[in-house]
């Protein structure tokens, strides 16, 4: 198709645009090539011949009147208005009528999105955008159906509370301010690391009871379910249990005294008495962590969902810490109920450590075979690298929840290193294809210089919607949030006359931001195959460490640490999409896939190996510590263990944290174990056809967490790409075994 040319005086380009938010913006007289090229499309008039000629004209004119009128400065209505004008001028009534109808519609979508009854029709007419955007909230539920009617209606005041720019960028789909249906309409926090310690050994308090520490582990665990409940019902984001088997053991051994205790009363043969107690506590460890796993499971919090939780654990040596960790994996092997299916919760990550469990001669290298034969059976654990993530963020510690990480941080009251009790105070997500796709020419070929002026300007406005979350949980008084503020989940206990600020200042809290798409920009510039392309992956890097640099400029300028995030995706890979798609139409290997590739991940469908993917995916990680997830494909690996064991090791030097996809379905109605087959309406049996949730456990990532598609319905774009990963297995067994003969 041809294009209108925008053939301007120089200095016409010195013009600069005023926009409905207030933003000031270089004049870019494409924009209106553009939108008089839609609007004729819209009546499916080829740009040929006389109507080329005719817009031609009319653009020349439009481009002559604001160069004659505004010297300086233009509202962007009165282009709009010079531009309908002119059309109706050339007697180009139906294509000034679809412009003015374009330009109306938009308005009318801006207006509907702060409008509470349109918000709450859309709840009630259960629009897939508002009822499945989580894939763990079952908007069938009672509480579940409050939690969303409160959310819809705190979307379209918290969209008023905006700064206009930032409201007006997340609405166009430029940038995405994630859990808008909790923040900024209340000043609530994001994820975190609860500091259990804190609380388990000065004791809390929880509505009408006041809580002292436990005396024995099963009590700690009862605690910590407890705690969890209300440190989700108080934030937004997931929350972890760092160091887990550690924090328990000093309440396993109080168990393990009992029983010494009682065994003195039967024998007086010391042996015998170790021997009993061994046992007994062994046996409590277990019922204690099988009764944390189903306490979990069962909870609700007051978000209408079980609590997102991540177990952290993998390092202790002692015997009751090893224990522990057994349990934790052996109770997850086991499964929930009578069927034995797979947990959703809590998120299980194992920590990986040179000299402790890495190697076949370390003392816990037998628990980190178990926990091999964990994930190949359930998926998790997940793995974090001691060695790499301490060198990449500067300490050692679970995420937050699903894959938000703190950086190292030391207490300048205490000279002490810090990480439990410390929180992400929310996330904004940028649009990188975006970005990418308004940079081409006529040509449809990618400009950087344009795309690097577009990138600041949308840094900019993101950079003012980070300091808008924090200067708004700021205004948090410790009363809003008690067992967050006051009975230590964030570590130090305030006063309910103290600033919340005392737990975020001084770099002690994160916030983040967050970018989707790094494949879809460098296929605007390079073409789909770029990845082994030099050139297009150095460029690729260079895009996430610019937003890292930005990171770092913020955080000394302000004194809050500002962090990178590989954004938690779930339903934003379909919603940035959807509206490319709209703006840009089906661009090939980009918006014509239906959703976007998250953060940094190779391309879905590339059939890599885990080994090269991981080594392509390793460059980009340092820039990305504030939130990061890796994940490899697997075919049913549950025989042969020592497959998922080489990429493990592979990744050990490499990446942080790993995360292990591998067909783990069940059918209940003829015993089948393996892959579900893919399809439009969800995940069926491929041996008997059952899709019923009631006789089948389908159990697939659909975002750091695990989630069953079958019983909460995913967005489209998310369930396209799962399709595409089921479609594309990354590699065989052979490959594995070949690879670590080599490596």
């Amino acid at each position: 198709m041809q294009e209108l040319k925008t053939n301007i005086a120089t200095e016409t380009l010195n013009i600069k645009v005023i926009k409905r938010d207030g933003r000031v913006m270089s004049f870019d007289p494409d924009k209106i090539a553009q939108a008089m090229q839609k609007a004729a499309e819209a009546e499916n008039h080829e740009l040929e011949g006389k109507t080329l000629n005719d817009l031609q004209a009319v653009l020349d004119d439009v481009l002559a009147e604001i160069s004659d009128r505004f010297p300086e400065n233009v509202k962007i209505y009165e282009i709009q208005n010079i531009v309908e004008h002119t059309l109706l001028d050339h007697h180009l009534y139906q294509i000034a009528k679809d412009y003015i109808n374009y330009r109306t519609e938009r308005d009318f979508e801006r207006s509907q999105a702060t409008d509470i009854n349109v918000t709450i029709q859309k709840l009630l007419d259960r629009d897939a955008t508002v009822v499945n955007e989580n894939a763990n909230k079952d908007s069938r539920v009672f509480n579940t159906q409050r939690d969303l009617t409160a959310g819809t209606v705190s979307k379209a005041i918290g969209l008023k509370m905006l700064p206009p720019k930032v409201a007006n960028a997340h609405l166009k789909g430029d940038i995405h301010w994630h859990d808008l249906d909790y923040q900024p309409f209340s000043p609530m926090t994001n994820c975190c690391l609860i500091d259990f310690k804190e609380m388990l050994s000065h004791g809390f308090k929880i509505g009408n009871a006041d809580v002292e520490s436990p005396h024995s582990i099963q009590t700690a665990t009862a605690q910590m379910s407890q705690i969890i409940a209300n440190v989700a019902s108080s934030q937004y984001g997931g929350c972890s249990s760092d160091r887990t088997d550690e924090l328990l053991a000093p309440y396993a051994e109080m168990n393990y005294q009992k029983h010494i205790k009682d065994a003195a009363m039967i024998t007086d043969d010391q042996a015998k008495q170790e021997a009993f107690a061994k046992a007994k506590t062994k046996k409590d460890i277990y019922d204690a962590m099988q009764a944390l796993e189903y306490e979990i499971n069962t909870l609700y919090s007051s978000n209408g969902q079980t609590p997102f939780v991540t177990i952290g654990f993998g390092l202790g040596t002692s015997w009751y810490e090893r224990e522990i960790q057994k349990a934790i994996l052996n109770v997850r092997i086991l499964g929930l109920g009578i069927e034995h299916r797979t947990a959703i919760f809590p998120k299980l990550v194992y920590s990986i450590k040179e000299g402790t469990n890495r190697q076949p001669s370390d003392v816990n290298y037998d628990i980190k075979e178990l926990a091999i034969e964990c994930a190949t059976k359930r998926m998790y654990p997940d793995i974090i690298n001691y060695d790499r993530l301490k060198a990449m963020t500067g300490s050692f510690k679970a995420p937050m929840g699903c894959r938000s990480f703190l950086q190292g941080w030391t207490d300048p009251e205490t000279g002490e290193e810090v990480n439990s009790g410390r929180m992400n105070l929310g996330v904004v997500t940028i649009n990188l294809p975006r970005i990418a796709l308004e940079s081409r020419d006529n040509n449809g070929t990618g400009d950087k210089d344009k795309f690097w002026q577009l990138f600041e300007n949308q840094l900019d406005i993101a950079h003012e919607a980070l300091q808008y979350r924090i200067n708004r949980v700021k205004e948090a008084s410790p009363d809003n949030a008690p067992i967050l503020y006051e009975y230590g989940a964030f570590g130090k206990r305030l006063k309910p006359t103290d600033s919340v600020d005392e737990l975020f200042k001084n770099g002690r809290a994160t916030v983040s931001l967050g970018y989707i798409g790094i494949y879809e920009v460098c296929t605007v510039f390079y073409g789909p195959e770029w990845e082994k392309n030099p050139e297009a992956k150095q460029f690729s890097v260079e895009v996430i460490k610019n937003l890292y640099n930005h990171c770092k400029d913020w955080e000394k300028a302000e004194g809050y640490h500002y962090s990178v995030y590989a954004t938690p995706a779930e339903s934003l890979t379909n919603t940035f999409c959807a509206a490319d798609t709209k703006k840009f139409g089906k661009v090939k290997d980009i918006t014509d896939k239906e959703y976007y590739t998250n953060s940094f991940h190779l391309d879905v469908r590339k059939a890599w190996t885990p080994f090269e993917k991981l080594s392509f995916e390793s460059d980009y990680e340092p820039y990305t510590s504030g939130g990061f997830i890796h994940y490899c494909e697997y075919p049913n690996i549950k025989q042969n263990p020592k497959a998922l064991e080489a990429v493990w090791d592979y990744a050990y030097d490499k990446i942080s944290y790993l995360g292990t996809n591998t067909p783990i379905d069940q059918c209940f109605k003829c015993g089948y174990k393996g892959e579900f087959v893919a399809t439009e309406k969800g995940f069926k049996c491929p041996q008997c056809g059952n899709s019923d949730p009631a006789l089948c456990d389908v159990v697939k990532r659909t975002c750091g967490y695990l989630g069953n598609p079958n019983q909460r319905p995913m967005v489209h774009g998310r369930h396209e790409e799962i399709v595409h990963r089921v479609k594309h297995m990354s590699f065989s067994n052979n490959q594995v075994a070949n690879q670590d003969r080599n490596a």
